[in-house]
């Protein structure tokens, strides 16, 4: 079992996709996400979501991510960010998000 001394160490934080792009390198179909996390700025993430998202879709998307886990080579590409999502029934990945709007960078609980 996890403490909540465990659960404090991963760091999760509200951000704005800013930028998505098709990621024609990655082994699994995925995007290549650049999500603005207010104070703690601008970063990147690759991630596996082409089934049920359209990159256009994902900019102005409020989205939740670990930030503190270290950044991982992907093909040609540095993720820095883990954002977070849950399997549907078919397994494809839906986002977390907020329900409201809250500051970027805020910390999730």
């Amino acid at each position: 079992m996890a403490t909540i001394d465990d659960f404090t160490k991963i760091d999760m934080r509200v951000g704005k996709v800013v930028a998505a792009e098709e990621f024609p390198e990655a082994r699994k179909p995925a995007y290549k996400l650049t999500i603005d996390f207010g104070s703690l700025g601008l970063k990147k993430s690759s991630a596996q979501i082409t089934h049920l998202y359209k990159p256009e879709e994902l900019v102005g998307r409020l989205v939740v991510a670990v930030v503190n886990f270290p950044p991982r080579q992907i093909g040609p590409f540095i993720s820095e960010v883990l954002v977070m999502g849950c399997d549907n029934d078919r397994g494809e990945v839906v986002l977390l998000q907020p329900d409201r709007e809250v500051p970027l960078g805020q910390r999730i609980y």
